[in-house]
């Protein structure tokens, strides 16, 4: 039995005070009204003010329908802009909710195909699988109230969610029939509810075939874990047209659901490393070889290629094709994103393709471990870059509320996932391919 230790512990709840300390701060720090903002754009204004003065009575009058017009649309973008930085601590607070919570679920989905391709190489990782995903249940319950406050207009991350923008925006007012709260937050519960029941069901599957006689809970967990992915397959292009692609209501991409499911399955394989390798150094698994962890850097080397290879056919296709609705999503991460736009690729595809690419560097700890953090630290921006653009626009920066959320989330998911880890013993002692597991060698 595993023993959570308490430095381990104690870590965990300091990266979860220190987290709530820096949410509160980044709460406490956005502006409240017009006045603060225009403070913050006097301090970041740049150059003069040109005035200019008529010459004529009609000029006089002109220039005075000119300056309501001007201070309208200054007014409006004032509105814009305190949206945007309003929205910005809970901006940095949803990509590192939605991150730790679908890192979770991309575990599930790799622990359900294990199940259904009656892999003889992985169960002595069932155990560790089960406990990151152990996260699920309380990463769900955070995200769904998460949801319900944007319902309820805490903030303006979703702009479809206002009456008001619908009523002014014809593109938007004709997927109203999709995008409306009920509707939303209905298919939000269906998608929470269905993950967490496989999860649930499955894990007491697992405990209950190792007291058992035959082989009936196995059985039971691959028919279930079957239509699990049937279900996960629909449910996750659909909850990533909701509370990703649906930040930026007038943009779509018909690629958009395989390039989040990549995002976060490789995640969730390299948390698999991750948690494995931390075990291994403490003593525990021991039937896990070198073979196992090269298996799993060969699957995080090979969804880090199939994501490459999504973001591009998405990149390329729509650049190409110069459609102004579709164009200026990739223009506004080019111009103002550009930085993280381009580091997450070298992050995410050439540093993993560069190191892993090697056989022998699967099997070195330390170029694991590397490669794992650069992976999901890659991986969190590119959550960044879904979102970010579509509520802060060009107002973001990486600050307190975005390393705080990180920590709080961070911290939250070592707790719980260790904790799990407490529950059971480390190997399942009878599932039909546990022997094959043990003498797995590459």
């Amino acid at each position: 039995m595993y023993t959570f230790s308490s430095k381990l512990k104690t870590f965990s709840f300091v990266l979860m005070a220190v987290g709530l300390l820096g949410i509160g701060y980044g709460f406490l720090t956005a502006p409240k009204d017009i006045q603060d903002v225009e403070k913050i754009l006097a301090a970041d204004a740049h150059g003069s003010h040109h005035e200019a003065s008529g010459e004529s009575e009609g000029a006089h009058a002109v220039s005075a329908e000119a300056k309501v017009k001007a201070e309208a649309e200054h007014a409006e973008h004032l509105t814009h802009v305190l949206h945007q930085l309003e929205n910005k601590p809970w901006s940095a607070l949803y990509v590192a909710c939605i991150f730790f919570m679908l890192l979770s679920l991309g575990t599930l989905v790799f622990y359900g195909i294990q199940q259904v391709a009656q892999a003889g190489w992985s169960p002595v990782l069932f155990r560790v699988m089960q406990g990151i995903t152990a996260y699920l249940p309380v990463g769900s319950v955070i995200f769904f109230i998460f949801l319900i406050l944007c319902g309820l207009h805490f903030n303006h991350l979703f702009i479809w969610l206002d009456p008001e923008v619908v009523a002014h925006d014809k593109i938007i007012a004709n997927k109203s029939g999709y995008l409306n709260f009920p509707f939303w937050i209905v298919r939000a519960a269906v998608f929470l509810a269905g993950w967490n029941a496989y999860r649930y069901f499955s894990r007491k599957n697992c405990l209950a075939q190792d007291e058992s006689d035959d082989n009936s809970f196995y059985k039971k967990n691959f028919n279930i874990s079957a239509m699990f992915l049937v279900f996960f397959i629909v449910s996750e292009s659909i909850m990533s047209w909701d509370w990703i692609m649906s930040l930026d209501p007038h943009w779509s991409s018909t690629l958009f659901g395989w390039y989040v499911f990549a995002s976060f399955f490789v995640s969730g394989i390299t948390m698999i490393a991750m948690v494995t390798i931390y075990l291994k150094s403490r003593g525990y698994l021991e039937n896990v070889n070198t073979s196992h962890i090269h298996d799993l850097a060969k699957f995080m080397f090979g969804i880090s290629v199939f994501w490459t290879y999504l973001w591009f056919s998405q990149f390329m296709l729509i650049w190409y094709a110069n459609i102004p609705e579709e164009i200026t999503y990739f223009v506004m991460r080019i111009q103002v994103y550009n930085l993280p736009f381009f580091g997450a690729v070298v992050m995410n595809f050439l540093f993993p393709v560069l190191i892993l690419i090697n056989t022998d560097f699967k099997r070195i700890t330390w170029i694991l471990v590397m490669a794992g953090i650069v992976i999901l630290l890659g991986h969190y921006i590119d959550f960044f870059n879904m979102i970010m653009p579509g509520t802060v626009g060009g107002s973001w920066f990486i600050g307190v509320s975005e390393i705080a959320s990180v920590l709080f989330f961070l911290g939250l998911f070592i707790f719980v996932v260790f904790s799990a880890l407490t529950k059971a013993p480390l190997l399942p002692k009878r599932n039909p391919y546990i022997e094959e597991s043990k003498h797995f060698h590459y």
